[in-house]
C-alpha cells in the first residue's frame, strides 16, 4: 500500500493507478444505494417506501454539501504537504480535518433530526411519503459522524497517492451492508423486519465498520505517509480558516450544479410529467457514466497538489495534459455507448423504447451523450483547480454558465422558442461547452500555478 513518490515517475501510469481504485470506490457507493433500493422494493407498500427513501436520500445529499467542501480543501492541503515531503504537516492537516468532519457530522445528526419534518416537506413529502422518509432519514443521520469521517479519510489517502486502501475497505463494508440490510430490512436469523429503518441501520453500521477499520489500519502504519492516532485534535483556527477558504467555494459549486439540474426538472414538469420520469431514468445512467471521469478528475487533483507542493508546476501541467486526454477519451467512449446503445439501455429499465416515455428517454440520452466529451474536459479542469486550491475559479465558471446561461437558455429554448423538452435539455450540453472553453482560458492564464506546501 506504499504511496508513489509524489513528484517523480511517469504521469500517465500514476494517473491510471490512482484513478482505477477511485472508480471502483465511486461505483461501490452507487451500487450500495442500488442494493438498498432493490431490497426496499421488496417491501409491502414498496412504492411509498421507495418514494420516502428518495426524499430522504435527496436531503442527505443536500446536507452533505459542507462535507464535500471540507473534503476538497483537505485533499488540496494534504497533497501540497505530501508533495513538499512535510510529514508533520500532513498529520496535522488530517487530525484537524478529521476533528472538523466528526464535529460537522454531529451537528448534522442533531440539527437534521430536529428539523427533519420541515426539510422533507420543503422537498414535497407529505402524508405516508413523509412518514417513510422520516423512517429512513432519522436513523441515517445518526451515523453522519462515521460517514463523514470515512469520506474524509478516503480523500486524505487520495491526497498522498493511496487510493487502494479505501477501495479494499469499501469492498468489505459493501459486503457487510448487503448482509446487514438483508437481515434488518426483510428480517431473518432472529432479526425482526425493520423495513426502511433497517435499511438505514444496515448502511450506517457498515459505514461505522469501514471507518473503524480505516482508523485501525492507519494507526498501525498501513499507509506510511498517513499515520494517525484516533483523537480529537485541539482546533488550529488558522488552518480551519484556510480549509474553509478553499472548501467553501467547492461547496457552493455543488449547490449551483444541483440548482441547474433541479431547474431542468421544474421546467420539464410544466411540459409533461413523462419527461420528468425520463430525465430521472437518464440521471441513473448519468450517475454511472460520469463516475470514471469524476474519478480521473480526483486523481488529477491529487497529483497536481503534490506537484505544486514539490515546487514543480511543469509537472502539474503535464498531469493536466495527460489527465484531460484520458478523461475526454474515456467520456467519449462512454458517450458512444450511450448514444448508439440507448435502445437496449432503455429496455433494461423495462420501458418500451418507442413508447412516449422511451422516446423522451432517447432524446435526453442522446443529448447527454453528445455533451460528455465537453464534460470530460471541464471536469479535468475542475480537478486541476481543486488540486491547486483555485476553487473560486471553478465556482466562477459554474455560476456564470449555470445561472446566467443554462437556466435562462433552457426556458428560452423550451418555452419562448417552443422547442419543448428538447430545448430545455439542449441548454445543458451548451452550458458544458461554455464551461470547458472558460476553463481552458483560466488554465492558460496560469493563475492556479502557485507552488509550495501551503495553498
Amino acid at each position: 500500500m506504499r504511496a508513489a513518490q509524489p513528484t517523480n515517475g511517469a504521469v500517465l501510469p500514476q494517473l491510471v493507478q490512482l484513478a482505477l481504485p477511485v472508480i471502483g470506490l465511486n461505483i461501490l457507493q452507487v451500487l450500495a444505494l442500488a442494493v438498498d433500493t432493490a431490497m426496499v422494493g421488496r417491501l409491502q407498500g414498496a412504492s411509498t417506501a421507495l418514494t420516502g427513501m428518495s426524499f430522504a436520500t435527496q436531503l442527505s445529499f443536500l446536507l452533505m454539501v459542507l462535507m464535500i467542501g471540507l473534503t476538497v480543501g483537505s485533499v488540496a492541503f494534504v497533497a501540497r504537504a505530501h508533495g513538499a515531503r512535510d510529514r508533520a504537516r500532513v498529520d496535522h492537516i488530517v487530525a484537524q480535518s478529521s476533528t472538523l468532519a466528526v464535529s460537522l457530522g454531529l451537528i448534522v445528526a442533531l440539527v437534521g433530526n430536529i428539523i427533519a419534518i420541515p426539510l422533507l416537506r420543503i422537498l414535497g413529502a407529505e402524508g405516508t411519503d413523509l412518514e417513510a422518509g422520516l423512517a429512513y432519514l432519522r436513523p441515517s443521520l445518526l451515523f453522519a459522524p462515521a460517514t463523514y469521517l470515512n469520506i474524509l479519510l478516503a480523500a486524505c489517502l487520495r491526497g498522498v497517492g493511496n487510493t487502494r486502501l479505501a477501495f479494499f475497505v469499501a469492498l468489505g463494508s459493501n459486503a457487510l451492508n448487503v448482509g446487514l440490510n438483508y437481515l434488518f430490512i426483510l428480517g431473518g436469523a432472529g432479526f425482526p423486519a425493520l423495513g426502511l429503518t433497517g435499511a438505514a441501520l444496515g448502511t450506517g453500521l457498515s459505514q461505522l465498520a469501514a471507518v473503524g477499520t480505516l482508523l485501525l489500519l492507519l494507526a498501525n502504519g498501513a499507509e506510511p505517509a498517513l499515520h494517525i492516532q484516533p483523537r480529537i485534535a485541539r482546533i488550529d483556527r488558522t488552518l480551519i480558516s484556510d480549509l474553509v477558504r478553499i472548501g467553501a467555494p467547492a461547496a457552493a459549486d455543488m449547490l449551483i450544479l444541483n440548482a441547474g439540474f433541479l431547474s431542468i426538472v421544474g421546467m420539464l414538469g410544466r411540459i409533461d410529467s413523462l419527461a420528468v420520469a425520463a430525465h430521472g431514468m437518464g440521471l441513473r445512467v448519468q450517475a454511472l457514466a460520469f463516475v470514471p471521469g469524476m474519478s480521473i478528475s480526483q486523481a488529477i487533483g491529487a497529483l497536481v497538489g503534490q506537484a505544486l507542493g514539490g515546487n514543480n508546476p511543469a509537472r502539474a501541467r503535464t498531469v493536466l495534459r495527460y489527465g484531460a486526454g484520458l478523461c475526454v477519451a474515456v467520456m467519449s467512449t462512454l458517450a458512444a455507448i450511450i448514444i448508439f446503445g440507448r435502445v437496449p439501455i432503455i429496455a433494461l429499465f423495462d420501458i418500451d423504447p418507442i413508447g412516449p416515455l422511451g422516446l423522451y428517454a432517447q432524446e435526453w440520452m442522446q443529448l447527454l451523450g453528445w455533451c460528455m466529451p465537453a464534460v470530460g474536459l471541464y471536469i479535468a479542469f475542475v480537478g486541476l483547480f481543486q488540486g491547486s486550491g483555485a476553487t473560486r475559479t471553478s465556482l466562477r465558471i459554474n455560476a456564470l454558465m449555470t445561472l446566467l446561461l443554462q437556466i435562462p437558455l433552457s426556458w428560452i429554448l423550451g418555452f419562448s422558442f417552443g422547442m419543448g423538452t428538447f430545448g430545455v435539455w439542449l441548454a445543458l450540453p451548451l452550458a458544458f461547452v461554455g464551461k470547458a472553453i472558460l476553463g481552458g482560458i483560466y488554465v492558460v492564464r496560469g493563475d492556479w500555478a502557485k507552488t509550495g506546501a501551503r495553498v
